[in-house]
């Protein structure tokens, strides 16, 4: 058994906890179920958006329900099995939602830079093989990182010292001198994250170069409302994960470690849902006719 003493309870957060997660599930179930049920969004970009949903209800679902349990039950414990399970799927949802961000900068610089060859580009095979490869290198990433950290033997106690069991956290309890057979995976890792991040920015370069040649202002306008949703998500994953990883081990606190950890396990996952529907004229439109339909049903 390992002890996981942030629970619930001692979240900053915990007096909304709960509605946080179900206004998660609520928003990203409703962005799942309107893609899949108006015709109108089966376009790259909604399926796009209908994986990235896909992997916010999983990531959200893999951290707070556990740590609710803990709170309602009073326990700080977690079984070897079930913190391997929640270190691979982190892991795999994170990293799956990343590399999902990088193909959806694609999706924008194919759609405002090559608009004539967006049907051939991002044609229905195309999008599944991309989706596809977004899904299972992660898996691979997730699987990789998953045995090499278990494989380290733990002489440092069974305190994670998190509210969900992480790879960082989890070497923090390992002996000095074995875990170095993970820092070649993680080297691996950091040179995939990197090439993602420069993919991104690469492709926004050039959509700006393209859209700053747009001779209307309201053509302009157009083009930049299409891509700052994508480019807010993007800054709020990238953000929170940098606070979480890259900020100095002296401003490292307990209490700090919890903030921040709620700040990247939770809040792009509720929040993603309402970047993309906040201006997005077809999507609000699905969702109102989802509205009067099930209106309707009930009054039959």
């Amino acid at each position: 058994m390992l002890s996981t003493p942030g629970s619930c309870s001692s979240c900053p957060l915990r007096s909304s906890w709960v509605g946080i997660y179900l206004a998660a599930l609520l928003a990203n179930g409703l962005i799942i179920t309107t893609i899949a049920c108006d015709h109108l969004l089966h376009t790259p970009m909604y399926f796009f958006l209908f994986n990235l949903s896909l992997l916010d209800v999983g990531s959200i679902s893999t951290t707070v329900p556990t740590s609710m349990a803990n709170s309602l039950t009073n326990t700080t414990t977690i079984s070897y099995s079930g913190c391997t399970a929640q270190v691979f799927l982190i892991a795999f949802l994170f990293g799956g939602e990343f590399s999902l961000l990088t193909v959806m900068a694609y999706d924008r610089y194919v759609a405002i830079c090559r608009p004539l060859h967006y049907g051939t580009l991002l044609s229905s095979r195309a999008c599944v093989q991309m989706a596809a490869g977004a899904w299972g290198s992660s898996f691979l990433n997730a699987l990789l990182h998953t045995a090499s950290t278990f494989s380290i033997p733990l002489c440092q106690g069974n305190a994670v010292g998190h509210f969900f069991c992480e790879i960082p956290h989890i070497l923090k309890l390992s002996c000095s001198h074995s875990y170095l057979q993970e820092v070649g995976v993680v080297v691996i890792t950091t040179c995939l994250i990197l090439g993602c991040f420069m993919f991104i920015v690469l492709s926004y370069l050039q959509i700006f170069r393209a859209v700053l040649r747009i001779p209307s202002e309201q053509g302009r306008h157009k083009a930049f409302s299409m891509c700052l949703p994508h480019l807010a998500v993007v800054s709020l994953f990238v953000s929170t994960g940098m606070c979480a990883y890259l900020k100095p081990p002296s401003l490292s606190s307990p209490s700090l470690d919890l903030v921040v950890a709620v700040l990247y396990a939770v809040v792009p996952p509720t929040v993603n849902p309402l970047i993309y529907s906040l201006r997005n004229k077809e999507l609000k439109d699905a969702l109102r006719k989802m509205r009067v339909t099930i209106l309707q049903l009930k009054e039959l």
